[in-house]
């Protein structure tokens, strides 16, 4: 390692060695994104590959762990499944958080990692099988049926998954929420504590890799028919609920409603279609899950108990604002997939609802969870949800309904 500091504040050269042309039609007009950190005078972008993992990758270099000159061996990594390209991919505002060749570099710039630089791929394609309790219920009540090529009598799905890296657009990032590039950068590096000075001090790199959490996908069916006009697809967008998706907590109905959104994708797979889970990492309203537990603790604390009226409240005072996930951004993954139509989607979401039509995607049918399978302890959350405006099959509370108090007390 060099004894030196190499500061990243400012240009060593008028442009970076391979410029960024976002939304070109092809992937070498486009030009690689390259965050390396091998050799720094080949960046373009702000930030750096895996950056929600930067951190542990520092103190594995620090400890000795890893060789800070290591390069990813990419032999035999391609997709397990071919995704695109779709029109969608040369249009610079449709995806503007994601890198649409992101699971090609392999391939596609393949001659520019035999010269020498330092490419890497931000999506990555496999297969698996994955199994829910759940869905064993749901083979038992005959709601599924295994068909032994979907889903299999021990309750195993076969599915495609894909993991995906943000990969921000500034400029496309600003046009998408109706704010100056200039205002978001000074917004990006003023609430990182000056984490990238670049977003300040190198306008010429307009590609930021941020330090967050990405998503993951789980295809159900036979994924090449996506982005064809007669393909039916059935969806739901679910955002990370550790406590409820991995703990089974019931204080909300994630995990319940990720399950239902399953079905229903195994539904649609099995009639001909495509089914697809898109899980974002956005914890606790990408608010944090140290902060969703402080918000539960006003809850249940709070004079008069844990009631509807006051749910979004409760979240307000401690976070200083409802919810952060800023569904703008969620339609990016349709657009990469070369999706304008879901025929069933999961969801009651008035903001995803808003954000996938805003962006040219059509909702043919909405699709509540149903009743029976919301936990008693979520029924302060729903019934908050549904007088909001979310969408729901049933009738929403009045204001008397929504005074009671109906989640358990703290110590219960």
């Amino acid at each position: 390692m060099s004894d030196h500091i190499v500061l990243t504040s400012h240009a060593r050269r008028d442009k970076p060695a391979e410029p960024i042309q976002w939304g070109a039609p092809t992937a070498a007009e486009r030009g690689p994104v390259i965050a390396s950190l091998t050799d720094p005078a080949q960046r373009n972008v702000i930030g750096t590959h895996a950056g929600a993992y930067a951190i542990y990758r520092a103190l594995a270099v620090a400890s000795g762990s890893l060789q800070r000159a290591h390069r990813p061996d990419l032999t035999d990594t391609a997709p397990a499944e071919a995704i695109g390209p779709h029109a969608q991919w040369g249009d610079p505002d449709k995806i503007v958080s994601l890198d649409p060749w992101g699971h090609l570099v392999s391939t596609v710039f393949a001659d520019r990692i035999a010269a020498g630089f330092d490419i890497r791929p931000t999506i990555a394609i496999t297969r698996a099988h994955i199994n829910m309790p759940e869905l064993g219920a749901a083979i038992a009540a005959g709601r599924l049926k295994p068909d032994g090529d979907i889903l299999y009598p021990n309750g195993d799905v076969r599915v495609t998954k894909a993991a995906i890296d943000p990969v921000w657009y500034l400029p496309g990032i600003a046009r998408r929420f109706n704010i100056k590039e200039s205002i978001l950068r000074r917004s990006l590096f003023e609430q990182t504590g000056g984490m990238f000075p670049e977003l300040v001090t190198r306008p010429d790199l307009k590609v930021f890799l941020p330090p967050i959490g990405g998503m993951t996908l789980y295809f159900f069916g036979d994924i090449s028919q996506l982005g064809k006009p007669e393909t039916r697809v059935a969806c739901r967008v679910h955002d990370e609920c550790n406590g409820s998706d991995v703990f089974g907590s019931d204080i909300c109905t994630c995990r319940p409603y990720l399950a239902h959104g399953i079905e229903v994708c195994i539904e649609m797979a099995q009639q001909g279609g495509v089914g697809l889970v898109v899980y974002n990492r956005k914890e606790g309203r990408a608010l944090g899950e140290v902060t969703k537990f402080l918000v539960y603790n006003a809850r249940k604390r709070q004079v008069g108990g844990d009631r509807a009226e006051t749910y979004f409240a409760r979240t307000e005072c401690v976070a200083g604002v409802q919810d952060m996930r800023f569904q703008e951004l969620m339609p990016d993954v349709f657009h990469w997939l070369g999706i304008r139509r879901i025929d069933r989607w999961a969801s009651m979401s008035n903001m995803k609802h808003g954000a996938l039509t805003a962006q040219g995607i059509e909702v043919v049918e909405q699709v509540a969870i149903p009743d029976a399978l919301i936990p008693a302890d979520a029924r302060v959350e729903i019934d908050a949800k549904v007088a909001a405006g979310y969408f729901t099959s049933y009738t929403p509370p009045d204001a008397n309904e929504l005074a009671l108090a109906k989640g358990r007390g703290l110590n219960e």
